[in-house]
Order: structure tokens, then C-alpha cells, then sequence
């Protein structure tokens, strides 16, 4: 047992009326603490627990992600000279189990205008068991799970996408995976897996979320962290996919003008109608194959409602509309097919 980390512990774990927050710096000891095993396994498991009854503040989330890049492994684009900044997506690492998600059609949009594309998490996992990330692209035919932390880099450098793999690249972390099964919720590492960062050098996060407050505790980490350019979304299960069936709630930051609201009321566009739901894998793959293919009428509403959204929100297009006609073209001209082809090649 470590004496140290009962300490904490006992900070966290007091009660409603008793229990205090920690410091950024003692959030930041505790998680190294948790992610080096220096800490028994009912020690973690209690701090998880405790610590989601009591909710992380701000500071104990700039905490826990100074941890997390002192140790976790990441890629770097400091010297990659993209033509623009890399978009870093936070989506949660337990999946989708409800709707279709099109991330990777974004991700394929994105990277073939020219922004880079970072995505990161893990294989199937508690609480939800939903499909990850990684599953829809292995199913896509890029299996990002065999590689080294080096091959991902010389993979993001050739063809605009990264994925950080949680068990190949943080296995530190991947070991806290089996308490979010024993405790049956999510702790607060769940909050963490959305505004990280697995990147060395200038990024642009966006950053998915379900309930408002916890866009709040984003935005006041971001600034304890520095961090200014970054996108918050109401998305589909607290992803970064924006809903056709409601107003979008979008958190835009900037250097430059700061942070504002957009609200995105996709009937204004001609976009509104049902988010596809999820049947099962082998539906959710189908369903992006005919996107890629230029002929899913269910789902290509989705594909452009979110691509034109981002090629507007990071530069590439002046407009709103004028991103949602970009989205389409690419599609209906087989752009993100050839880029899929692309990445394919450079895989194997």
C-alpha cells in the first residue's frame, strides 16, 4: 500500500461535506501514481469511484493531463510541415453503440484537403463496449493496432492520419481499462480520453461532450493548459459527430478572436432528418463503404453535414454552405475513396 497516495485519497474520498480538490500538482502525482501501479488496485479503484461522486474540477483535469504527457507516448509534427494544423479528435474511447458514426469520413475529408488528422483510443471497452474507433478503420482496411509508435508517424507524415493506439503506444493507461469494468462506471480518465492531446507540437482540438457543464470544466482546463484552439461539440453519444436530428452545439476558441458559441441548426441547410442508427458492425461498415462510394442516400446526409462543417470551422472554406457543397463534391467525385485507396497502400 502506498502511504503517499492515501493520502490523496483520503482528500477525495472524505464525503460530501469533507472530501477537498486537489491541487493540479498533487491530481498530476496521483494519476502517475495510478498509471505506474505505485498504487494498490483497491486504492485506484476506490479514487476512481470517489473521484467521479465528487466530479473532477479544472485544475485536477490540467493535473491528470500533465500526467498523461509525461507518459503516455505521442506523435510529434513540429518538422512535418503540414500546410495546415493537425485536428485532433477526442471521442470516447468506449465507443458508439447507438448511432453510425462518421468520423472517419471526416477524417478522410479533412486529410485530403490537407489537414492532418489525429485520432486516438483503444479496442472495445467498459462501460459501453460500443464500436472504437480503431475497429471501423481495421474494417476499412487499415489496421492501425501493429503499429510502432515510429510506423504511426511515418504514416501520419505520408498520408494525414494518426492513430495513437492506446494498448501499443500508453500501455500504462490500457491498464487502468479493467476498473472501469469493476467499478461499472466511468471514471474520471473518460473526461480525460476527450481534451488529450497525443500529439508533440501545435494542434487544433475538438472535443466531444454530452452534458454542458462538463463543456464548461473543458474550456477552464484549456485555459489553465494554455490551450486556445480547440472545438467543443454537443455530439452524437459525446462524440465529435454532429446530430442531423438537432441544433448543433458548437464551443469554437481561436489566438485570435477567443472563444464563442455557434449554434448549427442543420434544417437550415437542408440537412435535417434521422441520425442512422446502429444495428451492428457489420451495418456501420456498410453503411461508410457506400459513403465512400458516393452512393449511401441513408448516410451521406450525415457525411456532409459534419465534413463541411469542419472544412468551414479550419479554414478551407469561407462559408458554412460553401463547406457543405466541398463535402458533397468530394464524395459524389470519389475523393475520399482515392484517399482511402491511399492510406490502404501505405499500410501494407
Amino acid at each position: 500500500m502506498s502511504d503517499e497516495f492515501r493520502e490523496l485519497l483520503k482528500k477525495v474520498g472524505s464525503g460530501t461535506h469533507t472530501s477537498k480538490s486537489l491541487t493540479r500538482q498533487e491530481a498530476a502525482q496521483a494519476t502517475m501514481m495510478m498509471l505506474q501501479e505505485v498504487a494498490t488496485p483497491a486504492q485506484i479503484g476506490a479514487f476512481m469511484i470517489a473521484h467521479r461522486i465528487k466530479r473532477p474540477t479544472p485544475e485536477e483535469l490540467a493535473g491528470m493531463l500533465d500526467a498523461y504527457d509525461e507518459l503516455g507516448e505521442r506523435l510529434t509534427v513540429k518538422e512535418l510541415n503540414f500546410p495546415y494544423p493537425p485536428v485532433v479528435f477526442g471521442n470516447p474511447y468506449d465507443g458508439r453503440s447507438r448511432t453510425v458514426p462518421v468520423t472517419a469520413i471526416t477524417a478522410l475529408i479533412l486529410a485530403t484537403v490537407g489537414i492532418p488528422v489525429i485520432l486516438h483510443g483503444g479496442d472495445r471497452m467498459p462501460t459501453k463496449y460500443g464500436i472504437p474507433a480503431v475497429k471501423i478503420w481495421q474494417a476499412l482496411g487499415i489496421d492501425f493496432t501493429g503499429f510502432s509508435l515510429n510506423h504511426a508517424q511515418t504514416f501520419l507524415a505520408k498520408t494525414g492520419i494518426g492513430f495513437v493506439y492506446l494498448p501499443q503506444h500508453f500501455p500504462q493507461a490500457q491498464n487502468l481499462v479493467t476498473y472501469r469494468a469493476q467499478i461499472g462506471k466511468r471514471p474520471p480518465f473518460a473526461t480525460i480520453e476527450l481534451i488529450w492531446s497525443p500529439v508533440v507540437g501545435k494542434v487544433s482540438l475538438v472535443s466531444g461532450f454530452v452534458h454542458p457543464p462538463t463543456e464548461e470544466r473543458f474550456r477552464q482546463t484549456f485555459e489553465l493548459r494554455g490551450v486556445k484552439n480547440y472545438t467543443t461539440i454537443k455530439g452524437l453519444e459525446g462524440s465529435c459527430d454532429l446530430s442531423r436530428n438537432r441544433t448543433g452545439i458548437i464551443g469554437i476558441s481561436d489566438e485570435t478572436t477567443g472563444w464563442r458559441q455557434f449554434m448549427l441548426h442543420p434544417q437550415d441547410y437542408d440537412l435535417q432528418g434521422h441520425d442512422v442508427a446502429l444495428e451492428s458492425e457489420i451495418q456501420v461498415v456498410e453503411q461508410l463503404q457506400g459513403v465512400i462510394a458516393g452512393s449511401n442516400l441513408e448516410l451521406i446526409p450525415s457525411a456532409i453535414l459534419n465534413g463541411g462543417f469542419y472544412l468551414w470551422r479550419f479554414g478551407i472554406c469561407s462559408s458554412l454552405e460553401a463547406g457543405l457543397a466541398k463535402a458533397e463534391k468530394m464524395i459524389i467525385d470519389g475523393e475520399i475513396k482515392d484517399k482511402l485507396h491511399q492510406l490502404i497502400v501505405n499500410c501494407s
